[in-house]
C-alpha cells in the first residue's frame, strides 16, 4: 500500500488531469456507473482552551466510480469554527490543533475488486484542486464562450485552484477582478497571479467591483455571508459559489436576490441540497420562482447533447454545493497512478491492513 503526501501528489496532479478525471466521474454517476454518499459533519462537545467556541469535528465522505476501481473514503479530525476578521468579516476555520500545529485529513482508496487498501493520501491538494476544477465545469458548461472579463471573491488556496482552472477553461479571459475582505492579501494575490498567469488580475477595492461588467462572478471563500449584492449582476452572467449550509453552520456567498434572478440553477448533489437543509438553493422554488425540477445536476449537464444556456442574457447559477466521495476517489486514483509510476511516496505491506477472519 502506498502513502502519499501533499508534497507527492502536488508533483503528479495538475488541473487538467483533475477535470479530465472529474468530469468521467460525474457522467459515470448521472449514468448509474457511480455511487456517493452525503457527505457528513459532526461536532462533539470537546473545544480548544486556546479558541473558545472552536469544537471538535469529524467529517466524512465515501464514494467510487467504476472507471477508477476505487472505493474512496475521505476523513478529517478538526477543531472548527468562526473567526472575525478585522474587516468585521465571519469565515468558517480550521485550528491546526494536531502535533506540530498541522492538521489531519487523509483519504483511503480500496480496491473494487481485490477489498485491499489501496493507498491513503493526504487531503488537502486534492481537496483543493477537485472544487477548483469542477467549479471549472460548471463555467465551461454555462458561462457564455466570449466572456473577457471575471470577478472573483477571495484570495486564498482555494481561489488560486479557482483561478487556475477558469483560466484552462476560459483560456481567452483577458482580466480578473478579485476581492477579498483584507487589502493586502488581495493585493498580494493579484500581483502574484498577474505574473504566473500573464493576464490582468487585479485587486477589486469593494465587492460590486468584482460584479458589474464580469461576465462570470466565482465565490471562493469560507465566507459565512453573502459576499456581494445580486441586483449588481449584469444580464448573461455565470455565478459560481462553492459555500451553502452544510448541516451545522447556516453559511452561504450567495443572497437571495442572486438565487432569485438565475435562469438556470445546477448542483453538484440535489440529495446534498435536502440533506443539510441548503435552504439559500432551495429559496427560489419555496418562492414560487423555478420548479425544483429544473435543478439539474451537473452531471445531468454534462450527459445533454444541446446546450446548458437557453440564452445569452440568462443569469445562470452553479452551486458547487457540497464535497463529494466519488470525486476523491476519481482523482485520488488517477494520482496514486501518476505516483506510481514516479515511484513516489512511501510504500507499506498491505498484509499489516487484512485480516484472516470476518469483519
Amino acid at each position: 500500500m502506498r502513502i502519499l503526501s501533499n508534497a507527492d501528489v502536488e508533483q503528479v496532479l495538475t488541473p487538467a488531469e483533475t477535470i479530465g478525471a472529474l468530469e468521467t466521474a460525474y457522467r459515470e454517476l448521472a449514468s448509474g456507473l457511480g455511487a456517493n454518499r452525503p457527505r457528513n459533519h459532526t461536532y462533539f462537545p470537546v473545544e480548544d482552551p486556546r479558541h473558545p467556541g472552536f469544537r471538535y469535528r469529524f467529517k466524512s465522505q465515501e464514494g467510487g466510480n467504476v472507471s477508477s476501481g476505487v472505493w474512496a473514503l475521505r476523513i478529517t479530525s478538526d477543531i472548527a469554527g468562526v473567526e472575525t476578521l478585522p474587516s468585521g468579516v465571519q469565515r468558517r476555520r480550521l485550528i491546526p490543533a494536531a502535533p506540530g500545529g498541522r492538521y489531519v485529513g487523509l483519504v483511503t482508496l480500496y480496491s473494487m475488486e481485490t477489498l485491499e487498501p489501496l493507498a491513503i493520501l493526504h487531503d488537502s491538494f486534492i481537496q483543493k484542486m477537485r472544487v477548483g476544477a469542477t467549479s471549472a465545469l460548471g463555467i465551461r458548461e454555462l458561462s457564455n464562450a466570449d466572456v473577457r472579463v471575471a470577478g472573483m471573491f477571495g484570495s486564498g488556496w482555494q481561489a488560486e485552484a479557482h483561478l487556475e482552472c477558469l483560466l484552462m477553461v476560459r483560456p481567452d479571459i483577458e482580466e480578473v477582478r478579485v476581492h477579498s475582505p483584507t487589502p493586502e492579501h488581495r493585493k498580494t494575490f493579484a500581483k502574484t497571479w498577474s505574473e504566473r498567469t500573464g493576464r490582468r488580475i487585479v485587486a477589486a477595492e469593494t465587492p460590486r467591483e468584482a460584479v458589474e461588467g464580469c461576465g462570470i462572478v466565482t465565490c471562493a471563500t469560507a465566507a459565512m455571508d453573502p459576499c456581494f449584492d445580486g441586483a449588481w449582476l449584469d444580464p448573461g452572467t455565470h455565478v459560481t459559489a462553492i459555500t451553502s449550509p452544510d448541516g451545522t453552520a447556516t453559511r452561504r456567498e450567495l443572497d437571495d436576490a442572486t438565487f432569485d434572478r438565475a435562469d438556470r440553477i445546477v448542483v453538484l448533489s440535489r440529495e446534498q441540497v435536502h440533506h443539510d437543509k441548503q435552504f439559500d438553493i432551495l429559496g427560489p422554488v419555496e418562492r414560487g420562482r423555478m420548479k425544483w425540477e429544473d435543478i439539474k445536476e451537473l452531471g445531468d449537464i454534462l450527459l445533454e447533447d444541446g446546450p446548458a444556456r437557453a440564452r445569452r442574457d440568462d443569469v445562470t447559477i452553479f452551486a458547487n454545493n457540497t464535497g463529494m466521495g466519488i470525486q476523491f476517489a476519481a482523482v485520488c486514483a488517477r494520482a496514486l497512478k501518476l505516483a506510481e509510476q514516479r515511484e513516489l511516496g512511501h510504500v507499506v505491506p498491505t498484509d499489516w491492513f487484512l485480516e484472516e477472519t470476518s469483519p
